[in-house]
């Protein structure tokens, strides 16, 4: 009897000085993404008594209802938080974020067909594809790729801020002077294919993998697609010279309640042999630098963008994504001054400039701001009267000849009638929004001279203002060159909501680039 006794005390002092801990449920709200995580979470389950409940969600649309606070979840689990961080400082300025706890990590990089990849690589500074040169192949139409939309999915977003950081060009994050979709419109001029997550992206993807040149999407997305069997030959993973936006996925804890069982989820999530076992299951590289990595993801990351610090301008960025289901080129009209002032030197630069746009200047600001597949551009060559116009809508290296070969007249004026040839402008541009509501159409003005025929500045902007809003709404950027007189340009473009830019001191190809990268 006293042995049965000492063993049932035993039994019971051992039940209760136990260290299992208790079973927990945590509702979760989660990045579509993060699916491919189910066998790790059935072991996170089995081996902490952890089990998550978990709400798939886009991370867009996940971070704008915990912005709203229209949530009932325990935790988030997001690829990134820095679309919630800033959504947050935007309708709770001065609160607390959420405590987060980054877990793993992966880029947003191009997964490329081979033979494109090579294509693109000779072409490249040093043989490194930067985001400039995917532009460029985009804009020519060489390259045709698939990427998440922005709106929806953070692998979308982050490839969105990578190719706007790019093309500004100034190594920070993005500035609100810094966004315009001019920029980025010859990068969109190639984007085909389009879902509202990466996975999804993928199997798209996948059907319509004949047709498309590249996949836009996280490495880890196209270490599995290539490890599928599910194309008929493996993409070659391109890291963009001119950097990426690096998702860390971190969990972040929504009810404070919930902090014991919070922090037993991070400690045996960032735990080595569970870093290693996510690297293994989802080929994305772990947070703790101590882990070997697979062969797969061996790959330098060189440099990390920077992603915004100011809701203005990604909400500005996504405003003028280009959705391809959505998207209409635009049509730029270029009236240019053929007065016998522009003789010589200055023909000669201004038929250099129409060379750069159509594809010759290789530089990075050039590869961005070029002539794009599908945009229409229109020449109207002036003197005391507009002398002829001519449009092509760029399908092919014929229609970018032709245009070349307009600019290259030598029929030239004796006169300069400025204000008469932008009314004419206008009078073609009331024509087209009146035909095809919503179209993108802008005019560029360029001359060097000052306006001596036909009706001056005063007479122009009072017949501006009678045209129909439609019409009304289109913006002229100014160029000055040689003599023209600055006060009349600025004035001319600031009443159609456009502005002047000056090319007396610089290139004219630089001023050019300047008014169709940085439209304000």
């Amino acid at each position: 009897m006293a042995l049965c006794l000492a063993g049932l005390w035993l039994a019971a002092a051992t039940a209760c000085s136990t260290d299992r801990p208790e079973n927990v449920t945590l509702r979760v709200l989660a990045s579509s993404e993060l699916a491919d995580m189910g066998p790790v979470l059935d072991d996170l389950r089995r081996e902490t008594g952890i089990r998550l409940e978990i709400d798939y969600r886009g991370t867009v649309d996940a971070s704008n209802a915990l912005a709203s606070g229209k949530y009932r979840h325990d935790l988030a689990w997001l690829s990134s938080d820095r679309y919630l961080r800033l959504k947050q400082k935007e309708t709770a300025p001065g609160a607390e974020p959420p405590l987060a706890t980054g877990i793993m990590r992966s880029p947003v990089v191009i997964g490329m067909r081979p033979a494109l990849a090579a294509q693109l690589r000779r072409g490249a500074n040093d043989g490194r594809i930067s985001w400039a040169d995917a532009a460029d192949a985009a804009a020519d139409g060489t390259l045709k790729f698939a990427m998440a939309d922005p709106r929806r999915s953070n692998s979308g977003l982050a490839a969105l801020v990578g190719v706007a950081t790019a093309a500004a060009g100034t190594g920070s994050p993005l500035r609100p002077q810094d966004v315009s979709c001019d920029r980025l419109r010859g990068f969109f001029a190639g984007h085909e294919l389009t879902a509202d997550s990466s996975d999804r992206l993928a199997g798209d993807f996948v059907r319509r993998q004949d047709e498309l040149g590249a996949l836009i999407t996280y490495e880890s997305e196209l270490l599995s697609l290539n490890a599928s069997g599910r194309l008929r030959r493996p993409l070659e993973i391109v890291y963009p010279d001119d950097g990426m936006v690096l998702s860390d996925y971190p969990v972040l804890l929504l009810d404070p309640a919930e902090r014991d069982a919070y922090d037993r989820l991070v400690d045996w999530l960032r735990s080595g042999t569970v870093q290693k076992r996510i690297m293994e299951r989802t080929r994305r590289r772990p947070i703790d630098p101590a882990v070997p990595r697979t062969a797969g993801l061996r790959e330098p990351l060189g440099n990390a963008l920077y992603f915004p610090a100011d809701q203005e301008v990604v909400d500005r960025l996504l405003a003028d994504y280009g959705d391809p289901e959505r998207n209409s080129p635009a049509r730029v009209i270029f009236l240019l001054d053929f007065s016998r002032s522009m003789r010589g030197e200055r023909i000669a630069q201004l038929r250099a400039t129409f060379d750069g746009l159509s594809g010759a200047d290789d530089s990075r600001s050039g590869k961005f701001v070029r002539f794009y597949r599908g945009e229409t551009l229109t020449v109207m060559r002036f003197g005391g009267r507009v002398l002829d116009e001519r449009s092509v809508t760029y399908e092919g290296q014929r229609d970018l000849d032709r245009l070349r070969s307009f600019v290259a007249s030598d029929d030239f004026a004796g006169s300069t009638a400025i204000w008469s040839s932008l009314d004419h402008a206008y009078g073609e541009v009331a024509s087209l929004v009146r035909e095809k509501r919503g179209q993108d159409v802008s005019i560029v003005l360029m001359t060097d001279g000052e306006n001596n025929a036909g009706m001056d500045l005063g007479a122009f902007v009072r017949k501006h203002g009678a045209l129909p809003r439609e019409a009304r709404e289109v913006r002229t950027y100014t160029v000055r060159y040689g003599e023209a007189d600055t006060r009349e340009l600025d004035r001319a473009a600031r009443a159609t909501g456009g502005r002047m830019v000056d090319a007396t001191a610089r290139s004219l190809l630089s001023a050019f680039k300047e008014i169709r990268g940085c439209v304000p």
